[in-house]
């Protein structure tokens, strides 16, 4: 009787040992190191706790979507600071701004039917030092900056609109009259730009309409995004360069519970470009991405490394679902810039994409700056298992004598492609498969763009 009674409780011991948060924080990066804790606790932002709540309403902003209330956001977020931080939150309604910034001890919540959305006219934007495309320039700032700060966080239920129809037509335009105009020759600003900050939260709300990149995190550590809607139409006008998530330079970044839909990549890891890049103190890796129980609409790519990227290392996309994605992985291989991705793991995808793994050179902008070209770029240790999809291409994968690829380990793939391409997978250095299945069909439920504009900025 004693032994059966210490059996069972051994056997209870065991039950609740594998369903705690210490058993899931044995989870592994593809290192094999062991995923922190921190990516296991998901607590909703509890504005209650954050200090005072600063009214936009009762604090001299007019609930009035017809003028510019820039000047008088900022003047709420600076007394929120001065009286030592506190919850700035935007009420029902629609709110005009450009450009505000954050303070450290300060927040932004959007209630139920708030919305912030960005003036189209870039007269009202100021210029200032930022990160843009890998580079530090003078460029415009974001609807919401948020620079060394500790703490911050973003939630609520309300929108954030970029308002960006008017800057997509002009891009269109513009490289109607010169094709070779780059992404910031349209002078555009994006609706989210946290720099050099840690311990970030950003939850709940939806993101829609940029004029350029959606969200963009430079230089920041222990990020959490957590159930965002991030938009930008294809369709009727395509909205350009609208990256629902820019990683660039990061360490520990997690994003969570999501939906993306954009017209360009959904999740980007940057880091910097150039053939010196990788000595630029301004450039930097991406460590420890966590991306995971995420659904992803229409996108150039679910993740893309690049193409401004110099070390992508300990990376997870995982446990989602895609419909109609030009690609489910990316990797921008660049030239004109060192590049290293490695330790990257894909797995437990189902959906539909059009290519499902694209591996090619990136010449966008191609710039030597006058000295010689890199070393060979290289992408290794990738893993990819437990895939269920249908595509029109299955390995878009090209040899080159400028990267190379290899131990790579593709694991349980139930594939159904137009064109399977397996012939591509021989590009691959000591490429490990098990329980391969890739079948060749005569034609998808699934059509895709046929004028996806996906490929035009890597000519």
């Amino acid at each position: 009787m004693i032994f059966k009674n210490k059996s069972i409780h051994l056997f209870s011991f065991l039950i609740v040992f594998l369903f705690s948060p210490l058993a899931k924080s044995q989870d592994k990066w593809p290192d094999g190191t062991k995923i922190d804790r921190w990516f296991k606790e998901i607590k909703p932002t509890d504005i209650n706790k954050l200090g005072k709540k600063y009214i936009l309403t009762a604090n001299g902003v007019k609930n009035d979507s017809t003028i510019l209330q820039t000047k008088e956001l900022q003047a709420v977020i600076d007394l929120a600071a001065k009286n030592g931080g506190g919850v700035v939150v935007v009420p029902k309604g629609t709110f005009l701004i450009s450009s505000v910034f954050f303070k450290q001890g300060t927040h932004l919540h959007l209630e139920n039917g708030a919305k912030l959305k960005g003036s189209d006219d870039i007269n009202d934007f100021p210029v200032v030092t930022t990160r843009m495309e890998g580079q530090t320039v003078k460029y415009f700032p974001a609807l919401i900056n948020a620079d060394g700060l500790d703490g911050f966080t973003i939630s609520g239920k309300g929108t954030l609109d970029g308002n960006g129809l008017r800057f997509w037509k002009s891009f269109w335009k513009r490289r109607e009259w010169n094709p070779k105009c780059t992404n910031m020759d349209e002078m555009r600003p994006r609706i989210i730009y946290v720099s050099n900050s840690k311990n970030v939260q950003v939850e709940g709300i939806t993101i829609k309409n940029s004029p350029f990149w959606s969200t963009h995190y430079y230089k920041s550590d222990f990020v959490k995004l957590l159930n965002l809607t991030i938009l930008a139409p294809k369709e009727p006008v395509k909205a350009p360069s609208t990256d629902a998530v820019d990683i660039d330079a990061c360490t520990n970044f997690l994003i969570k519970n999501c939906y993306m839909s954009v017209n360009d990549d959904a999740i980007a890891l940057k880091g910097g470009k150039g053939p010196k890049s990788d000595k630029d103190p301004n450039n930097g890796e991406n460590r420890n991405v966590l991306i995971e129980d995420n659904s992803f609409g229409f996108c150039h790519s679910v993740l893309t490394c690049g193409s401004e990227s110099i070390h992508n290392y300990n990376v997870i996309l995982r446990n989602s679902k895609v419909n109609d994605a030009s690609r489910l992985l990316h990797l921008k291989m660049r030239p004109d810039t060192p590049q290293h991705y490695e330790f990257l793991t894909v797995e437990n995808i189902t959906g539909n994409v059009k290519t499902f793994l694209y591996v090619k050179g990136w010449n966008q902008f191609f710039d030597l700056k006058g000295e010689e070209r890199p070393r060979k770029g290289l992408a290794n240790n990738i893993t990819i298992k437990n895939i269920d999809i249908s595509c029109e291409t299955a390995f878009s994968v090209e040899k080159s004598d400028l990267f190379d690829l290899k131990d790579f380990t593709f694991e349980n793939f139930k594939i159904k492609a137009l064109k399977p391409e397996m012939q591509n997978l021989n590009h691959i250095q000591n490429l490990k498969q098990k329980n391969i299945n890739v079948t060749q069909v005569a034609s998808l439920t699934q059509s895709y763009d046929k004028k996806d504009d996906s490929d035009i900025s890597a000519k």
